[in-house]
């Protein structure tokens, strides 16, 4: 049971050349000047959205100024990864620090999935409570439906938000562990969700607080408020952007107006890359190759900024691998929390990195989907292992068959020189990795989640933005994106 884990302070984390446990130490808890000691904590997370969506990533489309802001205000990652490309996988990573596959899940959770993350799993509110924290989470929960699974019972005070994605019925909010009776509006979702956590974050400004912000957007269907939407230079997508750093706006205005600006920190990313085969209500990821549900690094490598003001200098770029699981333990770090020592801990702590003090204990990263490794990361060196033709869609090209591959990301960000040939000792090297890791446990027979179901609000907007597309001059990129032309015109549908 939780309340008998045992602990430790500090980070259980992977070490080169084979994977092994062992502990990783990190700076002590910065000292405070208020009464509140311990530092708040608020996690915004985006879903679905890509590593070139934001400004300070290279977008030329999008209108992110407080993003943007919050970047020259603090740290900004390159090469930060999720713990999927998908969202279930990826938050339950996030919440305990482990690789998704040691939990069973392997994909989605959708509303009939009846199943959800282990009560038995210590999330990363736990942890926080353990400290004395307050616990709010606020937005898309999705690792469980399931009253046994909601964040009520992971951890959490408070929450509002929904059970899974905004394209799950029934598309309702649940306030604690009550659904509301009205459908919740695909447009307005991130002003709720905002409000929320703006109303939180006064109720508990004289106590020590972490505040989980799970933004909807922008995953499909994509909506935004009358006060965004058609302002944008992007079209929808541009408007659900602009609409989402409003909100991350509020929130930083909020930490101001309060006189919490020094004792918070203020973490944003993305649950995954973006949803590519949505076309124009997708992201970018460029210059990444592809985007969610592929292990190609625009499917895990996400936008992430810190800003911790007095703690974390302005203005940098880190550009040393780290990954969703190294929030839990570098939390526990800061906050004089404890990491469990039961169990394999895959993430590790990083508050050296933020505070410029040391490195990450070390530079690799394993890209698991379907609870299998499908490439692994170590140092510069990325090697993906065999797989078969993926079919594109009417907005992606197929991707052909390809054998073990490797690539230097620091030189070839795209991924499309194939180095195994010239490096066969990296190949060997990275392989003896991958059969370390697998040894640990790294696969626990996995749950079932498949029962896949959209709104027709998504299915609607895909049909719009294939036909848009068509009347445009804009063709489809394979075979199956034709026939799905072709069946739109035909029926209809």
């Amino acid at each position: 049971m939780k309340n008998t884990m045992k602990w430790m302070a500090g980070c259980l984390a992977m070490t080169a050349p084979a994977f092994t446990l062992s502990s990783c130490g990190g700076d002590a808890a910065p000292s405070t000047n208020n009464a509140q000691g311990k530092p708040n904590i608020i996690f915004i997370y985006a879903d679905d959205m890509g590593y070139a969506d934001l400004g300070c990533y290279g977008s030329k489309v999008n209108d992110t100024p407080n993003l943007n802001r919050m970047a020259e205000e603090g740290m900004r990652f390159t090469d930060f990864y999720s713990g999927a490309p998908v969202s279930t996988p990826s938050r339950a990573c996030l919440m305990t620090g482990r690789y998704p596959s040691r939990l069973g899940i392997s994909h989605v959770f959708f509303a009939h999935s009846y199943t959800g993350m282990s009560p038995e799993e210590i999330t990363m509110a736990e942890m926080l409570k353990e400290q004395g924290y307050a616990t709010g989470m606020f937005g898309k929960w999705h690792l469980g439906t399931d009253r046994q699974f909601l964040p009520m019972q992971q951890g959490f005070d408070e929450f509002y938000g929904s059970a899974g994605s905004i394209d799950m019925a029934p598309r309702v909010y649940i306030n604690g562990n009550e659904a509301e009776q009205r459908l919740a509006s695909i447009d307005s979702t991130t002003h709720v969700i905002t409000n929320k956590a703006l109303d939180y974050i006064e109720r508990k400004k004289d106590e020590p607080f972490f505040c989980y912000v799970a933004f909807h957007m922008p995953h499909v269907p994509i909506g935004a408020t009358a006060q965004f939407k058609g302002k944008s230079r992007n079209g929808l997508y541009g408007d659900v952007i602009m609409e989402l750093d409003w909100g991350v706006g509020e929130i930083l205005k909020k930490v101001q107006e309060l006189g919490l600006d020094d004792n918070t920190i203020i973490c944003f990313s993305s649950d995954n890359g973006p949803w590519l085969s949505e076309g124009p209500n997708g992201g970018s990821a460029l210059p990444l190759y592809r985007g969610k549900g592929t292990t190609w690094d625009g499917g895990q490598r996400v936008p992430m900024i810190i800003r911790w003001k007095g703690q974390i200098q302005a203005g940098q770029t880190e550009s040393r691998v780290a990954c969703m699981a190294d929030w839990f333990p570098t939390f526990a770090a800061i906050t004089g929390g404890n990491v469990p020592t039961d169990r394999a801990m895959d993430g590790c702590d990083i508050l050296p990195v933020l505070k410029g003090t040391g490195e990450r204990a070390h530079q690799d990263f394993a890209y698991i989907h379907f609870s299998q490794v499908q490439a692994y990361r170590s140092g510069d060196w990325k090697l993906k292992l065999p797989e078969g033709e993926v079919k594109g869609n009417y907005w992606q090209t197929d991707v052909p068959a390809h054998d073990t591959v490797l690539y230097n990301l620091r030189e070839d960000i795209g991924e499309q020189n194939d180095l195994s040939k010239q490096h066969p000792e990296i190949v060997r090297m990275i392989a003896a990795k991958i059969d370390s890791l697998r040894a640990t446990n790294l696969a626990t027979p996995p749950m079932l989640q498949f029962e896949f179901d959209t709104e027709t609000f998504t299915n609607r907007q895909r049909r719009e933005a294939v036909l848009e597309a068509d009347k445009n001059g804009i063709g489809p990129k394979s075979e199956s994106g034709r026939a799905t032309l072709n069946s739109y015109k035909a029926t209809g549908r």
